[in-house]
């Protein structure tokens, strides 16, 4: 069973629709004491900025047990603001403290136009990973964001915005994390969504 956390700033719905329609049961969990042995993965979906999200996350006790969860090594995903709060900080509007288990820090898109929204591709970093089986280097899915984490050894996609190249997937272990809305993403998404939870909840050496 997948557990999506739900603490009030993420599109909880569409992401349970998505793991619904994949056949995956998914629960909202608005209390860190009711992630349990049960699921099989986290889902940390967000929308709106870093800090307030950051902060409702520490306040709500999700930071803790997310954090440990991740160093459990039990799998755990984070989409959109999600994917930011993974990450060690922002500068998005001062300077907040992430979960700190993907390095680096979230920063302004370098761009004339932004907030970035609506589709751009998504290029596979290195080798194609072998567990996006029907997802081409290059496809395309559904971004909403102004802040991005850019430089990363952990990147296994980027895209481009403006000629500035920026990290729009991350892959560490079992923690990943999608920029871009998967479950907004059609069938694409939806196959990149389902072959990436397959991947984390694998053992992982």
């Amino acid at each position: 069973m997948i557990a999506i956390i739900d603490y009030q700033v993420g599109n909880t719905g569409n992401v349970r629709r998505a793991f619904s329609s994949l056949g995956e049961e998914a629960r909202l969990l608005s209390s860190p004491a009711e992630l349990t042995a049960e699921f099989t993965m986290a889902v940390l979906p967000g929308v709106g900025a870093f800090g307030p999200a950051s902060t409702r996350l520490r306040a709500s006790g999700w930071a803790d047990r997310l954090t440990n969860w991740a160093e459990e090594g039990k799998p755990l995903l984070g989409i959109c603001l999600g994917m930011q709060l993974l990450c060690e900080r922002s500068l998005e509007d001062g300077d907040h403290r992430g979960l700190g288990l993907i390095p680096g820090a979230i920063r302004l898109l370098e761009a004339d136009k932004i907030p970035h929204m609506g589709w751009n591709s998504v290029e596979w970093t290195g080798e194609p990973p072998e567990f996006v089986p029907g997802v081409p280097s290059g496809e395309f899915f559904y971004f909403v964001h102004s802040y991005s984490l850019f430089d990363s050894v952990f990147a296994s996609g980027r895209t481009s915005l403006g000629g500035t190249p920026f990290t729009s997937m991350v892959l560490r272990g079992r923690v990943a994390g999608f920029q871009f809305h998967p479950e907004r993403s059609g069938r694409a998404g939806l196959a990149l969504l389902s072959a990436t939870a397959r991947h984390i909840r694998k053992e992982v050496s």
